[in-house]
């Protein structure tokens, strides 16, 4: 008896007029994987190339979600033997990130479910960014001795006021409200009408950027206001500071509700994460494009690939999920300006060519 054939991880086609990718490993929330990166980026050669396709349409199979982040498993084992998967997969992840801000056509994201860390990369760079009341956004990375990456420190540096210094250092999760307002997502379209959507979209004759604007306009609502709007006020006077030291006082000087469950989340993440979060936040608002950032973010990832931090964080979160990782160093104070220092060595600007 045969056994039955693996589905693949990624299902690349065409609808109509849309070439669609769909990531297609939905008991792992359609996890990123190396081998899944590279398919994207050969797909989008293939719908760059053909004159029928008019929009590139990015989807997540299953009903949990688009895409949950990196396969940070696999970036786990190769580090403990010593292996090199995460200065490729980040490598050709990166560049990825910033052909699909680049790309000649519309590219639509449909942002359901989870869209977490790697799933962020290929989705928030796109020219138009769906999300819907199930939709949860989120940059955890701190919390596994990270930061956020694919261009999150683009993004987050970007968000109005604080907001986005407050999301990259408590890993909080966005509503779809919450996700438009960062500027990680432009259009709220109910649940209920997304295979109107999809139809209207995959059936489109032609599609400018102004086209498929129009197209999603017809189904896109008002959602209400989300919390980090609603906390806007607080989370700027809170977060305005450049050192975390300043930031927790800040907020436990506050006593609110909202301020005390923002310190705890503080208190969980890796103190070293914390501290290159925040720098590499405050350096994004200098750099003058999405490519500056990813340059950046790729010579601290460098760095954190050789970090206790980083195995231990996943150990902690995925590996024997006691979600009680043993930071090192585990105090604030004990993160020294040198520590630091480590991850902004100059290093990584060969391997990451972005193609004219």
């Amino acid at each position: 008896m045969n056994a039955p054939l693996k589905e693949p991880e990624l299902i690349v086609r065409r609808e109509g007029a849309a070439g669609v990718i769909r990531l297609n490993r939905p008991k792992a929330i359609n996890a990123l994987t190396l081998q899944m990166a590279r398919g994207i980026d050969a797909a989008l050669d293939g719908f760059a190339a053909d004159p029928e396709v008019a929009l590139v349409l990015i989807e997540g199979a299953g009903e949990r979600g688009l895409c949950a982040g990196g396969d940070i498993r696999g970036l786990y084992d190769s580090a403990q033997q010593g292996g090199d998967l995460g200065p490729v997969f980040w490598r050709e992840e990166y560049l990825l990130n910033a052909r699909i801000a680049s790309f000649a056509k519309p590219y639509v994201a449909l942002m359901d479910g989870l869209v977490m860390g790697g799933g962020v990369g290929i989705s928030a760079h796109g020219s138009h960014r769906i999300v819907s009341e199930t939709t949860k956004v989120a940059m955890p990375e701190v919390g596994i001795g990270f930061f956020p990456d694919v261009g999150g420190s683009y993004l987050l540096s970007r968000s109005p006021g604080e907001i986005g210094s407050y999301f990259g250092l408590t890993g909080a999760i966005m509503n779809g409200a919450d996700a438009i307002y960062a500027g990680f997502a432009d259009s709220y379209v109910p649940q209920s009408a997304w295979p109107a959507l999809r139809d209207a979209l995959t059936q489109a004759p032609a599609a400018t950027a102004a086209q498929v604007r129009g197209i999603v306009a017809r189904f896109a609502a008002a959602p209400q206001p989300g919390a980090a709007e609603l906390h806007r006020d607080r989370i700027d006077a809170a977060f305005a500071h450049d050192t975390v030291e300043e930031i927790v006082s800040a907020l436990s000087r506050y006593g609110s509700e909202f301020a005390r469950a923002t310190l705890q989340a503080l208190q969980s993440k890796s103190p070293t994460s914390l501290k290159v979060t925040l720098k590499l936040l405050r350096e994004a608002r200098r750099l003058p494009s999405l490519r500056a950032c990813l340059i950046a973010e790729y010579r601290a990832a460098l760095q954190v690939f050789v970090s206790a931090d980083f195995v231990e964080g996943i150990r902690a979160a995925v590996i024997d999920k006691d979600r009680s990782p043993k930071w090192q160093p585990s105090r604030l104070e004990d993160v020294s300006d040198d520590i630091v220092a480590r991850y902004f060595v100059g290093r990584g600007e060969k391997e990451l060519q972005f193609p004219d």
